[in-house]
Protein backbone atom coordinates (compact mmCIF):
# COMPACT_ATOMS: atom_id res chain seq x y z
CA UNK A 1 0.00 0.00 0.00
CA UNK A 2 1.29 3.43 -0.92
CA UNK A 3 2.18 5.54 2.12
CA UNK A 4 0.08 8.62 2.72
CA UNK A 5 1.68 11.86 1.62
CA UNK A 6 3.32 13.80 4.41
CA UNK A 7 1.38 16.89 5.40
CA UNK A 8 2.63 19.95 7.26
CA UNK A 9 -0.80 21.23 8.22
CA UNK A 10 -0.97 21.76 11.94
CA UNK A 11 -4.75 21.35 12.08
CA UNK A 12 -5.99 18.67 9.73
CA UNK A 13 -9.54 17.62 8.76
CA UNK A 14 -9.55 20.05 5.84
CA UNK A 15 -12.47 18.55 3.98
CA UNK A 16 -14.47 16.83 6.71
CA UNK A 17 -15.81 20.17 7.91
CA UNK A 18 -18.08 22.55 6.07
CA UNK A 19 -16.08 25.49 4.62
CA UNK A 20 -17.83 27.99 6.90
CA UNK A 21 -16.77 26.04 9.99
CA UNK A 22 -13.10 25.47 9.26
CA UNK A 23 -10.74 26.25 12.15
CA UNK A 24 -7.79 28.47 11.36
CA UNK A 25 -5.26 26.27 9.62
CA UNK A 26 -1.48 26.62 9.72
CA UNK A 27 -0.04 25.29 6.49
CA UNK A 28 3.61 24.71 5.67
CA UNK A 29 3.67 23.32 2.14
CA UNK A 30 2.34 24.43 -1.22
CA UNK A 31 0.33 21.34 -2.13
CA UNK A 32 -1.77 21.52 1.06
CA UNK A 33 -2.30 25.24 0.51
CA UNK A 34 -3.44 24.77 -3.05
CA UNK A 35 -5.77 21.87 -2.13
CA UNK A 36 -7.42 24.11 0.42
CA UNK A 37 -7.72 27.07 -1.97
CA UNK A 38 -9.13 24.84 -4.71
CA UNK A 39 -11.81 23.51 -2.35
CA UNK A 40 -12.80 27.03 -1.35
CA UNK A 41 -13.05 28.21 -4.94
CA UNK A 42 -15.11 25.15 -5.90
CA UNK A 43 -17.47 26.15 -3.08
CA UNK A 44 -17.84 29.56 -4.71
CA UNK A 45 -15.67 31.45 -2.24
CA UNK A 46 -13.55 34.48 -3.09
CA UNK A 47 -10.01 34.45 -1.72
CA UNK A 48 -8.38 37.35 0.11
CA UNK A 49 -4.65 37.37 0.77
CA UNK A 50 -2.49 39.34 3.20
CA UNK A 51 1.27 38.74 2.73
CA UNK A 52 3.35 39.50 5.84
CA UNK A 53 6.76 38.83 7.33
CA UNK A 54 5.23 38.15 10.73
CA UNK A 55 5.83 40.03 14.00
CA UNK A 56 2.21 41.05 13.57
CA UNK A 57 0.66 44.17 15.06
CA UNK A 58 -2.60 46.11 14.75
CA UNK A 59 -1.57 47.42 11.33
CA UNK A 60 -1.38 43.89 9.93
CA UNK A 61 -4.63 42.96 11.63
CA UNK A 62 -6.38 45.91 9.97
CA UNK A 63 -5.42 44.40 6.60
CA UNK A 64 -6.84 41.05 7.67
CA UNK A 65 -10.05 42.71 8.84
CA UNK A 66 -10.42 44.48 5.49
CA UNK A 67 -9.77 41.23 3.65
CA UNK A 68 -12.52 39.65 5.74
CA UNK A 69 -14.94 42.40 4.72
CA UNK A 70 -14.18 42.13 1.03
CA UNK A 71 -13.63 38.38 0.50
CA UNK A 72 -15.00 35.06 1.77
CA UNK A 73 -11.83 33.18 2.72
CA UNK A 74 -8.73 34.94 4.06
CA UNK A 75 -5.18 33.61 3.82
CA UNK A 76 -2.28 35.29 5.65
CA UNK A 77 1.29 34.36 4.78
CA UNK A 78 4.09 34.64 7.34
CA UNK A 79 7.49 34.46 5.69
CA UNK A 80 10.64 36.47 6.35
CA UNK A 81 11.91 36.85 2.80
CA UNK A 82 15.71 36.83 2.63
CA UNK A 83 15.96 38.21 -0.92
CA UNK A 84 14.60 41.64 0.03
CA UNK A 85 17.20 42.32 2.73
CA UNK A 86 20.30 44.08 1.43
CA UNK A 87 21.72 44.14 4.98
CA UNK A 88 22.38 40.63 6.40
CA UNK A 89 22.32 41.93 9.97
CA UNK A 90 18.84 43.39 9.37
CA UNK A 91 17.63 39.98 8.22
CA UNK A 92 19.18 38.35 11.28
CA UNK A 93 17.55 40.84 13.66
CA UNK A 94 14.10 40.64 12.09
CA UNK A 95 11.72 39.16 14.69
CA UNK A 96 10.27 35.70 14.11
CA UNK A 97 7.21 35.15 16.30
CA UNK A 98 5.07 32.58 14.50
CA UNK A 99 3.33 31.20 17.58
CA UNK A 100 2.36 34.66 18.87
CA UNK A 101 1.31 35.72 15.37
CA UNK A 102 -1.02 32.75 15.04
CA UNK A 103 -2.57 33.51 18.42
CA UNK A 104 -3.36 37.03 17.23
CA UNK A 105 -4.84 35.75 13.98
CA UNK A 106 -7.10 33.26 15.79
CA UNK A 107 -9.37 36.17 16.72
CA UNK A 108 -9.36 37.67 13.21
CA UNK A 109 -11.10 36.76 9.94
CA UNK A 110 -8.00 34.78 8.93
CA UNK A 111 -8.90 31.19 8.07
CA UNK A 112 -5.51 29.92 6.92
CA UNK A 113 -1.91 30.85 7.71
CA UNK A 114 0.69 29.93 5.12
CA UNK A 115 4.03 29.71 6.96
CA UNK A 116 6.56 28.13 4.58
CA UNK A 117 10.29 27.82 5.15
CA UNK A 118 12.89 29.28 2.80
CA UNK A 119 13.38 26.01 0.91
CA UNK A 120 9.67 25.87 0.11
CA UNK A 121 9.65 29.33 -1.44
CA UNK A 122 13.10 29.06 -3.00
CA UNK A 123 13.84 25.41 -3.81
CA UNK A 124 16.37 26.95 -6.18
CA UNK A 125 17.75 30.52 -6.22
CA UNK A 126 15.39 32.96 -7.91
CA UNK A 127 17.42 34.58 -10.67
CA UNK A 128 14.60 36.71 -12.06
CA UNK A 129 15.43 40.38 -12.51
CA UNK A 130 12.50 42.78 -12.61
CA UNK A 131 12.76 46.18 -14.24
CA UNK A 132 10.63 48.89 -12.66
CA UNK A 133 12.59 51.79 -14.11
CA UNK A 134 12.65 54.94 -12.00
CA UNK A 135 10.12 53.47 -9.57
CA UNK A 136 12.86 51.37 -7.98
CA UNK A 137 15.68 53.90 -8.26
CA UNK A 138 14.39 56.55 -5.85
CA UNK A 139 13.85 56.68 -2.09
CA UNK A 140 13.89 53.10 -0.74
CA UNK A 141 15.41 51.81 -3.96
CA UNK A 142 18.25 54.30 -3.77
CA UNK A 143 19.24 53.33 -0.25
CA UNK A 144 18.33 49.63 -0.38
CA UNK A 145 19.65 48.32 -3.71
CA UNK A 146 18.01 45.06 -4.76
CA UNK A 147 15.26 45.40 -2.16
CA UNK A 148 12.37 45.76 -4.59
CA UNK A 149 13.60 42.97 -6.84
CA UNK A 150 13.42 40.72 -3.78
CA UNK A 151 9.94 42.02 -2.97
CA UNK A 152 8.78 41.31 -6.52
CA UNK A 153 10.28 37.83 -6.40
CA UNK A 154 8.52 36.78 -3.24
CA UNK A 155 5.19 38.54 -3.85
CA UNK A 156 4.90 37.11 -7.36
CA UNK A 157 5.65 33.62 -5.99
CA UNK A 158 3.11 33.98 -3.17
CA UNK A 159 0.42 35.33 -5.48
CA UNK A 160 1.02 32.37 -7.79
CA UNK A 161 0.69 29.93 -4.89
CA UNK A 162 -2.37 31.48 -3.21
CA UNK A 163 -4.13 32.67 -6.43
CA UNK A 164 -6.25 35.21 -4.54
CA UNK A 165 -8.97 37.39 -5.98
CA UNK A 166 -7.71 40.32 -3.91
CA UNK A 167 -4.44 41.00 -2.07
CA UNK A 168 -4.20 43.61 0.68
CA UNK A 169 -1.19 45.86 1.32
CA UNK A 170 -0.64 48.70 3.79
CA UNK A 171 0.08 52.21 2.60
CA UNK A 172 2.92 52.62 5.09
CA UNK A 173 5.16 50.88 2.55
CA UNK A 174 3.99 53.33 -0.10
CA UNK A 175 6.74 52.77 -2.64
CA UNK A 176 6.38 49.00 -2.26
CA UNK A 177 2.66 49.35 -2.99
CA UNK A 178 3.41 51.21 -6.23
CA UNK A 179 6.00 48.56 -7.18
CA UNK A 180 3.62 45.66 -6.47
CA UNK A 181 0.94 47.23 -8.65
CA UNK A 182 3.50 47.66 -11.43
CA UNK A 183 4.61 44.04 -11.06
CA UNK A 184 1.04 42.74 -11.23
CA UNK A 185 0.54 44.74 -14.41
CA UNK A 186 3.83 43.51 -15.92
CA UNK A 187 3.02 39.86 -15.22
CA UNK A 188 -0.71 40.28 -16.03
CA UNK A 189 -1.64 38.55 -12.79
CA UNK A 190 -5.40 38.12 -12.21
CA UNK A 191 -5.51 39.78 -8.80
CA UNK A 192 -6.77 43.12 -7.51
CA UNK A 193 -4.34 44.97 -5.22
CA UNK A 194 -6.14 46.74 -2.37
CA UNK A 195 -4.37 49.59 -0.56
CA UNK A 196 -5.24 50.00 3.13
CA UNK A 197 -4.61 53.06 5.34
CA UNK A 198 -1.67 53.39 7.71
CA UNK A 199 -2.46 52.39 11.29
CA UNK A 200 -0.74 54.54 13.90
CA UNK A 201 0.08 54.35 17.58
CA UNK A 202 -1.56 56.89 19.88
CA UNK A 203 1.45 59.18 19.41
CA UNK A 204 1.06 59.09 15.62
CA UNK A 205 4.06 56.82 15.04
CA UNK A 206 3.28 54.48 12.15
CA UNK A 207 2.92 50.93 13.40
CA UNK A 208 5.80 48.70 12.36
CA UNK A 209 7.39 45.46 13.53
CA UNK A 210 10.59 47.49 13.89
CA UNK A 211 9.01 49.64 16.60
CA UNK A 212 9.54 46.77 19.04
CA UNK A 213 13.29 47.41 18.82
CA UNK A 214 12.88 50.99 20.09
CA UNK A 215 13.46 51.90 23.72
CA UNK A 216 10.65 53.76 25.47
CA UNK A 217 12.60 57.02 25.08
CA UNK A 218 13.28 56.39 21.39
CA UNK A 219 9.64 55.52 20.79
CA UNK A 220 8.53 58.78 22.35
CA UNK A 221 10.91 60.81 20.21
CA UNK A 222 10.07 58.87 17.04
CA UNK A 223 6.59 60.41 17.23
CA UNK A 224 8.24 63.62 15.99
CA UNK A 225 8.31 62.09 12.49
CA UNK A 226 4.54 62.08 12.07
CA UNK A 227 4.15 65.39 13.91
CA UNK A 228 6.55 67.00 11.44
CA UNK A 229 4.76 65.53 8.43
CA UNK A 230 1.50 66.97 9.76
CA UNK A 231 3.15 70.36 10.15
CA UNK A 232 4.33 70.10 6.54
CA UNK A 233 0.78 69.40 5.41
CA UNK A 234 -0.43 72.44 7.33
CA UNK A 235 1.99 74.65 5.39
CA UNK A 236 0.63 73.62 1.96
CA UNK A 237 0.24 75.58 -0.28
CA UNK A 238 1.53 78.63 1.56
CA UNK A 239 5.16 77.52 1.48
CA UNK A 240 7.12 76.27 -1.52
CA UNK A 241 7.92 72.59 -1.96
CA UNK A 242 11.61 73.22 -1.34
CA UNK A 243 11.03 75.26 1.81
CA UNK A 244 8.81 72.54 3.25
CA UNK A 245 11.40 69.89 2.45
CA UNK A 246 14.04 71.99 4.22
CA UNK A 247 11.78 72.50 7.24
CA UNK A 248 11.03 68.78 7.62
CA UNK A 249 14.66 67.67 7.45
CA UNK A 250 15.88 70.39 9.80
CA UNK A 251 13.09 69.75 12.34
CA UNK A 252 13.67 66.02 12.48
CA UNK A 253 17.47 66.27 12.54
CA UNK A 254 17.23 68.77 15.40
CA UNK A 255 15.97 65.91 17.56
CA UNK A 256 19.03 64.14 19.00
CA UNK A 257 17.35 60.74 18.66
CA UNK A 258 16.59 61.09 14.94
CA UNK A 259 18.50 61.36 11.67
CA UNK A 260 16.81 61.72 8.29
CA UNK A 261 17.98 59.35 5.57
CA UNK A 262 15.75 60.86 2.88
CA UNK A 263 12.68 63.03 2.55
CA UNK A 264 10.89 63.45 -0.77
CA UNK A 265 7.60 64.84 -1.96
CA UNK A 266 6.44 62.78 -4.93
CA UNK A 267 3.36 62.12 -6.99
CA UNK A 268 1.49 58.95 -6.14
CA UNK A 269 1.56 57.52 -9.64
CA UNK A 270 5.16 57.36 -10.86
CA UNK A 271 7.00 58.70 -7.78
CA UNK A 272 8.46 61.64 -9.68
CA UNK A 273 9.38 64.59 -7.45
CA UNK A 274 6.78 67.32 -7.06
CA UNK A 275 8.04 70.82 -7.90
CA UNK A 276 4.88 72.90 -7.52
CA UNK A 277 1.64 72.49 -5.59
CA UNK A 278 -0.47 73.17 -8.68
CA UNK A 279 0.70 69.99 -10.46
CA UNK A 280 -2.37 67.80 -11.22
CA UNK A 281 -1.20 64.88 -9.03
CA UNK A 282 -1.60 63.70 -5.47
CA UNK A 283 1.45 64.85 -3.52
CA UNK A 284 2.85 62.37 -1.02
CA UNK A 285 5.57 63.09 1.52
CA UNK A 286 7.79 60.03 1.96
CA UNK A 287 10.47 59.76 4.63
CA UNK A 288 13.00 57.37 6.13
CA UNK A 289 14.52 58.18 9.51
CA UNK A 290 17.01 56.40 11.73
CA UNK A 291 16.11 56.31 15.41
CA UNK A 292 19.28 54.90 16.86
CA UNK A 293 19.95 51.84 14.70
CA UNK A 294 16.26 51.33 13.86
CA UNK A 295 15.18 52.53 10.43
CA UNK A 296 11.63 53.88 10.30
CA UNK A 297 9.60 54.87 7.24
CA UNK A 298 6.41 56.88 6.96
CA UNK A 299 4.39 58.87 4.45
CA UNK A 300 1.52 61.33 4.35
CA UNK A 301 -0.56 62.82 1.55
CA UNK A 302 0.19 66.55 1.67
CA UNK A 303 -2.17 67.66 -1.09
CA UNK A 304 -4.55 65.96 -3.47
CA UNK A 305 -5.08 66.64 -7.15
CA UNK A 306 -6.29 70.14 -7.92
CA UNK A 307 -8.89 69.95 -10.68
Amino acid sequence: MKAAAKTDIVKINLFTLQPNFLPMLVIKNISDLQSLIRAQKEAGKTIGFVPTMGALHAGHLSLVEEAGRQTDFVVVSIFVNPTQFNDPSDLEKYPRTLEADCQLLEASPCQAVFAPDVATIYPEPDSRQFNFGELEQVMEGRFRPGHFNGVAQVVSKLLGMVTPNKAFFGQKDFQQLVIVKAMVKQLTLPVEIIACPIVREASGLAMSSRNERLTAEQRENAAVIYQTLCEARNQVPGQSVESIKKMVVETINANPFLETEYFEIVNDNDLKPVRNWDEPVNKVACIAVFCGTVRLIDNLVLAETIN
